[in-house]
């Protein structure tokens, strides 16, 4: 009897992010369709995967008693960080085939003062993750 691959496939990727989001340092993951940039799953804190704009957007609307806002302005800024990333990796790859047209994009680092964002680019998806830089 042999199991579906297309199950099994879904399985090992949801074991594997919930391992990966439990390691030490760890903020968030987000899953994205490698053609599309549609956003297949999102893990950990919601906020470390919104634009600074959205953040404070959705912090004000907090503030003001306005939860549809708040949520709504959440996931638009989950959208806008999605397609921010997803630009980045369709840009850097065009730079690594103008480079080598027989090279391709294996893993993107991106470090800030706060945060590490590593992307790993799939046939099929993109892997991001979102690592906390300061100590704890």
């Amino acid at each position: 009897m042999s199991e579906n691959p297309t199950t099994n496939g879904h399985d090992a990727l949801e074991e594997k992010l919930g391992r990966l989001v439990r390691k030490p340092g760890v903020k968030a993951s987000m899953v994205l369709d490698r053609a599309s940039g549609a956003i297949l799953k999102t893990s950990g804190q919601v906020d470390a995967l919104q634009t600074a704009k959205a953040r404070n957007a959705s912090t004000a609307a907090s503030f003001s008693n306005d939860a549809p806002a708040a949520e709504e302005g959440e996931s638009q800024g989950i959208e806008e960080f999605a397609e921010m990333i997803w630009n980045f990796v369709n840009s850097s790859g065009q730079l690594v085939q103008d480079v080598d047209e027989e090279d391709e994009l294996k893993l993107l680092r991106l470090r800030t003062k706060r945060q590490e964002i590593v992307i790993v680019p799939d046939l099929k998806y993109l892997l991001i993750v979102i690592h906390d830089t300061q100590p704890a």
